[in-house]
């Protein structure tokens, strides 16, 4: 493996690419404005957009006369169980627009109407254990990027957005509505989707548009276009096309949306109460039909959900989502091609993650909020250029100064689903201030990351209805004082299909990379994964919906001496899902790992482990039952070495529903280690009880608790839509920390409450 420490294996890295590059441009290109085929023989699905003059009473029951007379867009195919079959149920879809509104109507047929599942309300729901409906939206006709938005038998709302043919970003909330029905011959939905609410070209008349339909007790999905096993429904490259979207209009294209908040904090240390409110304002403005100005002022984030609790049992960093709503908003354009591969199901990341831009560096610094004055956003498209510009201004809090934060994107698209681009951040969040004395490094620092990235993508691989990805970057970091081992650079190329899957990542993260607005979970290393799977299905009598087997190799070896940090090998071998829609996600899993310690490191406090080489092998069991079930649990089980000594960690999940207001989950994760540097015990206890009086309010309730921290937290959330657009958020929020020696002792701590109020005038 001397190679890939070597410049030789740069000019390999880009021979590959050059190879695919070719093999993409000989291949039947569709160019995004003309009809396209679908690997060599299924053509582009078409249907008309009729046009109305007339009232569209957003009931759920598909009952005036347009939805009757309109025709219909043709029957859906089966996808699972038995690709390109015909459905066990019938679906009619019919779409109708006025010059302000997009009206999708869906009537779902089914023979067992009372067999229906929806156990979801709340907005925002994961509706995996329910009948569904996903409606994808490409207004582009880009075939990369979109918009999505879906349903359950409840009326549910949940909608996202689609970036890279198949990444999804599901913090994504737009103005809309959707009503359903039931009677006895199945279920319908009735979508109202504003031109306001969407972006795309003045003028274009044809928009890409696919809908699936699930049905969860049968397990059997069925689609408009792309009914195949190794297409996904966001892969937005496999979408139809709807026409006759004349005469559609977004306005003046402005939304206002001023807000009102107030917190209050009870100081369980010293008793004192603190009374905050403030005033502040959101703006989205559409400089064009494709590209729009988001900017937020006074901003308060109160409304935002807790994180979930981690306990960290390695040396590196872990890795918190965003949760804030004005960073989550076009958040896709921003993303790098560092994060451009998934890892199958069930198999660990890499543990090397890198970032450029993580927008939880603004405003927030080691845990604490730091208030933000302003941002501003534009996000959107230039012909098939893809734009991003966020600019924040930080307040000064005590040790840091304020700060001007900025991050610039853009990605030039071609071919069918393939970018190139360029990222820039400068800005340090955690700056110190300035004494005003010239040649201060406070006041003279400077901190900035420039990188680019390339992307070439098929879902026609050699001719075939094959997907394939190959993606290139590199990066660098300017820091006041550090001029030399501050890069990072890497590829990937994954084969992700629906029987076989494959990929190969290299890269390389030198000793002194550190993007300040960005995340990186390790350095000085240099990693490869070499992983595939193999996932047969079985006919569908054998009871067996797919079965899946993975061998997935990592290794990281130090830049600085050349040895090897880590290695590990993971290997699922009996990894089955049934029809019944309960799972053997492990059956004695094998994962032999490879540890160099350079230095002592303290994985639990007070247990110390000496540098040195540690060998060791955990074996894992999991088992889940199936999520239509109003009872619904997964047991897992790791066990075996563990660095020095053993260990073993046991998860658990239980759910209980009561279709469709109330859920409560409870989940443990806990880890039991026994080394000869001493014993320690990992403990997260989670429990979520959630209530939805209907898709327009619903209350969420969270209790954590882990033994690291000795922390006990509650945060109760209401959130309340008077109507699209117009929100009251209540948020409780409670702490308690354990006392020393007190299994069942604890403290109170300090106790907030906040309230928003925003409502939006739309122009």
């Amino acid at each position: 493996m001397q190679n890939i420490r070597s410049p030789k294996s740069c000019r390999a890295v880009f021979l590959l690419a050059a190879i695919y590059a070719c093999q993409l441009i000989v291949a039947p290109v569709r160019c995004a404005a003309a009809p396209q085929q679908t690997g060599t023989t299924e053509p582009t699905r078409s249907a008309v957009v009729t046009a109305v003059d007339v009232e569209i009473v957003i009931d759920g029951a598909l009952d005036e006369a347009p939805w009757r007379r309109s025709p219909k867009i043709g029957e859906l195919v089966q996808r699972i169980p038995r690709a390109g079959a015909k459905p066990t149920e019938r679906t009619e879809v019919t779409l109708l627009h006025d010059k302000d509104n997009l009206y999708i109507g869906v009537m779902c047929y089914d023979s067992e109407p009372s067999r229906v599942l929806a156990s979801q309300m709340a907005r925002d729901a994961q509706l995996n254990p329910d009948d569904r409906l996903t409606v994808i939206l490409d207004t582009f006709r880009d075939q990369s990027n979109a918009f999505y938005f879906s349903t359950n038998p409840n009326g549910a709302l949940v909608d996202g957005l689609v970036f890279a043919n198949g990444e999804t970003n599901e913090d994504w909330d737009a103005i809309w509505i959707v009503k359903t029905k039931r009677s006895d011959e199945g279920w319908s939905a009735e979508f109202s989707i504003p031109f306001k609410s969407l972006s795309f070209p003045s003028g274009q008349t044809v928009w890409g548009f696919n809908i699936s339909r699930i049905v969860q007790r049968t397990l059997e999905e069925v689609r408009w276009t792309g009914a195949r096993f190794q297409t996904q429904i966001f892969q937005v490259s496999e979408a139809g096309e709807i026409t006759n979207l004349e005469g559609i209009e977004q306005g003046v294209g402005l939304d206002v949306r001023p807000f009102i908040a107030q917190r209050w904090l009870h100081e369980g240390a010293t008793g004192n109460d603190v009374v905050r409110g403030k005033p502040g304002l959101d703006m989205f403005y559409n400089l064009t039909p494709s590209l729009r100005l988001s900017t937020t002022i006074n901003t308060d984030f109160g409304e935002t959900e807790v994180d979930a609790r981690q306990i960290n049992l390695t040396r590196f960093s872990i890795f918190f989502p965003e949760k804030r709503s004005f960073f989550l908003q076009d958040a896709g354009v921003f993303n790098f091609a560092t994060t451009g591969v998934d890892q199958p199901g069930g198999i660990p990341g890499t543990g090397a993650e890198i970032f450029p831009f993580f927008s939880r560096r603004i405003g927030l610094l080691r845990g604490q909020e730091v208030p933000i004055d302003y941002g501003v956003k534009l996000t959107g498209k230039a012909g098939r250029t893809e734009i991003g510009v966020l600019n924040v201004r930080t307040r000064d809090i005590p040790g840091v100064a304020a700060n001007n934060l900025f991050v610039g994107r853009v990605r030039q698209n071609f071919l069918e689903q393939s970018y190139v681009g360029a990222v820039f951040t400068g800005g340090d969040p955690a700056r110190a201030p300035s004494s005003g004395v010239v040649g201060d490094p406070a006041r003279s620092s400077a901190s900035s990351t420039a990188g680019m990235d390339i992307r070439l993508a098929t879902s026609n691989f050699l001719g075939a209805n094959r997907n394939m990805v190959f993606n290139a970057w590199g990066l660098k970091t300017n820091k006041r004082g550090v001029d030399s081992k501050n890069a990072s650079y890497g590829f990937a190329a994954h084969y992700p299909n629906d029987r076989f899957q494959g990929q190969i990542m290299w890269r390389e993260i030198q000793e002194n990379f550190d993007p300040e607005l960005g995340f990186v979970q390790r350095a000085n290393v240099r990693m490869l994964r070499l992983g595939g799977s193999f996932n047969p299905r079985p006919k569908p009598s054998s009871g067996i919906q797919q079965m899946f087997h993975d061998v997935f190799y990592t290794r990281f070896t130090r830049l600085d001496n050349g040895l090897v940090e880590t290695w590990k090998l993971y290997a699922t071998i009996f990894d089955w899902h049934l029809m019944s829609g309960d799972s053997i996600h492990s059956l004695f899993d094998l994962n032999p790992t490879y540890e160099r310690l350079f230095q002592p490191f303290e994985i639990s406090p007070g247990v110390v482990l000496p540098a040195g080489e540690y060998r060791f092998t955990p074996m894992r069991i999991f088992f889940t039952s199936a999520q239509k079930r109003k009872l619904q649990g997964s047991i897992g089980l790791t066990f075996g070495n563990f660095w020095s000594g053993t260990a073993k960690t046991v998860q658990t999940g239980l759910r209980y529903q009561l279709p469709p207001k109330f859920s409560i989950a409870v989940n443990t994760n806990q880890t039991f280690a026994q080394l000869p540097q001493g014993n320690f015990i990992a403990r997260i206890f989670s429990a979520q009880v959630n209530y939805a009086v209907s898709p327009f309010l619903s209350f969420s309730n969270l209790i954590q608790f882990d033994n690291r921290s000795g922390n006990l937290g509650l945060q109760s959330r209401v959130r309340w839509t008077l109507e699209p657009g117009n929100d009251v958020f209540f948020i409780f929020g409670q702490g308690w920390v354990q006392e020393l020696g007190g299994f069942y002792d604890f403290r109170q701590q300090d106790s907030r409450l906040a309230t928003k109020l925003q409502y939006t005038f739309r122009f």
